[in-house]
Protein backbone atom coordinates (compact mmCIF):
# COMPACT_ATOMS: atom_id res chain seq x y z
CA UNK A 1 0.00 0.00 0.00
CA UNK A 2 1.49 3.31 -0.79
CA UNK A 3 0.93 6.11 1.76
CA UNK A 4 -0.29 9.44 1.52
CA UNK A 5 2.34 12.16 2.09
CA UNK A 6 3.54 13.08 5.30
CA UNK A 7 5.27 15.51 6.77
CA UNK A 8 8.70 16.57 5.09
CA UNK A 9 11.17 15.67 7.19
CA UNK A 10 15.35 17.48 7.80
CA UNK A 11 17.48 15.02 6.08
CA UNK A 12 18.57 14.74 9.88
CA UNK A 13 15.24 13.33 10.74
CA UNK A 14 15.17 11.17 7.47
CA UNK A 15 18.77 9.64 8.78
CA UNK A 16 17.64 9.13 12.23
CA UNK A 17 14.47 7.34 10.97
CA UNK A 18 16.75 4.89 8.66
CA UNK A 19 18.78 4.32 11.46
CA UNK A 20 16.27 3.29 13.94
CA UNK A 21 14.89 1.10 11.39
CA UNK A 22 18.08 -0.66 10.64
CA UNK A 23 18.43 -0.70 14.55
CA UNK A 24 15.26 -2.89 14.81
CA UNK A 25 16.43 -5.39 11.96
CA UNK A 26 20.10 -5.29 13.41
CA UNK A 27 21.32 -9.09 13.69
CA UNK A 28 18.76 -10.45 11.27
CA UNK A 29 19.42 -12.02 7.60
CA UNK A 30 17.22 -11.14 4.66
CA UNK A 31 16.31 -7.40 5.90
CA UNK A 32 16.64 -5.27 3.11
CA UNK A 33 12.91 -5.68 2.25
CA UNK A 34 11.47 -4.99 5.69
CA UNK A 35 13.91 -2.05 6.33
CA UNK A 36 12.93 -0.16 2.85
CA UNK A 37 8.94 -1.17 4.15
CA UNK A 38 10.12 0.58 7.61
CA UNK A 39 11.15 3.68 6.50
CA UNK A 40 8.59 4.20 4.00
CA UNK A 41 5.89 3.66 6.10
CA UNK A 42 8.08 6.25 8.46
CA UNK A 43 8.80 9.04 6.09
CA UNK A 44 6.26 8.08 3.14
CA UNK A 45 9.14 7.60 0.80
CA UNK A 46 12.21 5.80 0.33
CA UNK A 47 14.99 9.10 0.04
CA UNK A 48 17.90 9.07 -1.63
CA UNK A 49 19.78 10.22 1.23
CA UNK A 50 18.77 6.94 3.43
CA UNK A 51 20.31 4.33 0.33
CA UNK A 52 24.17 5.03 1.20
CA UNK A 53 23.40 4.30 5.43
CA UNK A 54 21.55 1.14 4.08
CA UNK A 55 23.78 -0.32 1.93
CA UNK A 56 26.60 0.42 4.49
CA UNK A 57 24.99 -1.03 7.56
CA UNK A 58 23.76 -4.46 5.64
CA UNK A 59 27.35 -4.52 3.52
CA UNK A 60 25.74 -3.84 0.48
CA UNK A 61 26.50 -1.83 -2.72
CA UNK A 62 24.51 1.05 -3.02
CA UNK A 63 23.31 -0.33 -6.51
CA UNK A 64 22.22 -3.64 -4.34
CA UNK A 65 19.93 -1.57 -2.50
CA UNK A 66 18.59 0.66 -5.28
CA UNK A 67 18.16 -2.24 -7.62
CA UNK A 68 15.33 -3.35 -5.36
CA UNK A 69 14.04 -0.21 -4.54
CA UNK A 70 13.47 0.38 -8.61
CA UNK A 71 12.63 -3.08 -9.26
CA UNK A 72 9.77 -2.85 -6.83
CA UNK A 73 7.11 -0.96 -7.85
CA UNK A 74 5.47 -0.26 -4.05
CA UNK A 75 8.38 1.26 -3.08
CA UNK A 76 8.37 5.44 -4.00
CA UNK A 77 11.81 7.30 -4.23
CA UNK A 78 9.86 10.70 -4.03
CA UNK A 79 6.66 11.97 -2.04
CA UNK A 80 3.32 10.84 -2.89
CA UNK A 81 0.45 13.16 -2.70
CA UNK A 82 -1.51 14.22 -0.10
CA UNK A 83 -4.50 11.62 -1.18
CA UNK A 84 -3.25 8.13 -3.26
CA UNK A 85 -5.33 6.65 -5.27
CA UNK A 86 -4.88 3.25 -6.27
CA UNK A 87 -6.47 1.41 -9.07
CA UNK A 88 -6.54 -2.24 -9.22
CA UNK A 89 -5.49 -3.85 -12.66
CA UNK A 90 -5.84 -7.65 -11.93
CA UNK A 91 -8.28 -9.27 -14.56
CA UNK A 92 -11.32 -9.58 -12.55
CA UNK A 93 -11.22 -5.96 -12.12
CA UNK A 94 -10.38 -5.43 -15.52
CA UNK A 95 -13.14 -7.19 -16.67
CA UNK A 96 -15.96 -5.50 -14.94
CA UNK A 97 -14.39 -1.75 -16.10
CA UNK A 98 -11.37 -0.61 -14.22
CA UNK A 99 -9.61 -0.22 -17.34
CA UNK A 100 -12.50 3.27 -17.74
CA UNK A 101 -11.81 4.16 -14.18
CA UNK A 102 -8.31 3.72 -14.56
CA UNK A 103 -8.97 6.45 -17.92
CA UNK A 104 -11.42 8.59 -16.35
CA UNK A 105 -8.99 9.38 -13.01
CA UNK A 106 -6.24 10.01 -15.41
CA UNK A 107 -8.21 12.59 -17.58
CA UNK A 108 -9.83 14.08 -14.30
CA UNK A 109 -6.57 14.22 -12.41
CA UNK A 110 -4.26 15.17 -15.03
CA UNK A 111 -2.10 12.50 -14.18
CA UNK A 112 -0.79 9.11 -15.21
CA UNK A 113 -0.09 6.12 -12.84
CA UNK A 114 3.10 6.55 -11.01
CA UNK A 115 2.54 9.90 -10.48
CA UNK A 116 1.58 12.74 -8.51
CA UNK A 117 -0.34 15.68 -9.64
CA UNK A 118 1.38 19.04 -10.40
CA UNK A 119 -0.38 20.51 -7.23
CA UNK A 120 0.60 17.71 -5.09
CA UNK A 121 -3.10 16.94 -4.13
CA UNK A 122 -3.39 13.48 -5.58
CA UNK A 123 -0.99 10.27 -6.38
CA UNK A 124 -2.43 7.96 -9.13
CA UNK A 125 -0.96 4.07 -8.92
CA UNK A 126 -1.82 0.81 -10.30
CA UNK A 127 -2.41 -2.01 -7.74
CA UNK A 128 -2.51 -5.55 -8.91
CA UNK A 129 -5.38 -7.05 -6.52
CA UNK A 130 -6.82 -6.08 -3.83
CA UNK A 131 -9.06 -9.18 -3.10
CA UNK A 132 -12.08 -7.71 -3.87
CA UNK A 133 -12.04 -9.37 -7.01
CA UNK A 134 -16.34 -10.61 -6.72
CA UNK A 135 -16.55 -6.80 -6.11
CA UNK A 136 -14.90 -5.14 -8.56
CA UNK A 137 -13.87 -3.17 -9.94
CA UNK A 138 -11.94 -1.64 -6.93
CA UNK A 139 -9.61 0.94 -5.76
CA UNK A 140 -8.05 2.41 -2.64
CA UNK A 141 -8.05 5.47 -1.90
CA UNK A 142 -5.53 6.54 1.18
CA UNK A 143 -5.60 2.46 2.29
CA UNK A 144 -9.12 1.91 2.38
CA UNK A 145 -10.48 0.02 -0.44
CA UNK A 146 -13.52 0.51 -2.00
CA UNK A 147 -15.50 -2.05 -4.42
CA UNK A 148 -17.91 -2.12 -6.94
CA UNK A 149 -16.35 1.27 -8.00
CA UNK A 150 -18.28 2.97 -10.88
CA UNK A 151 -17.03 6.02 -12.85
CA UNK A 152 -19.91 8.56 -10.82
CA UNK A 153 -19.13 6.86 -7.44
CA UNK A 154 -15.25 7.35 -7.95
CA UNK A 155 -16.42 11.51 -8.64
CA UNK A 156 -18.07 11.52 -5.52
CA UNK A 157 -15.52 9.36 -3.82
CA UNK A 158 -12.36 12.00 -4.52
CA UNK A 159 -15.04 15.09 -4.13
CA UNK A 160 -15.85 13.73 -0.47
CA UNK A 161 -11.66 13.76 0.33
CA UNK A 162 -11.43 17.18 -1.36
CA UNK A 163 -9.81 15.98 -4.37
CA UNK A 164 -10.92 18.07 -7.44
CA UNK A 165 -10.80 17.07 -10.87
Amino acid sequence: MNTPQKAPLSEDAILQVTRQVLERHEGRLGTLLPILHGIQHAVGYIPAVSVPVIAQALQRSRAEVQGVISFYPHFRETPAGRHVLEICRAEACQAMGAEQLAEQASRKLGCDFHATRSDGAITLEPVYCLGLCAQSPAVMLNGKPHARMTPERLDALLAEQGVQA
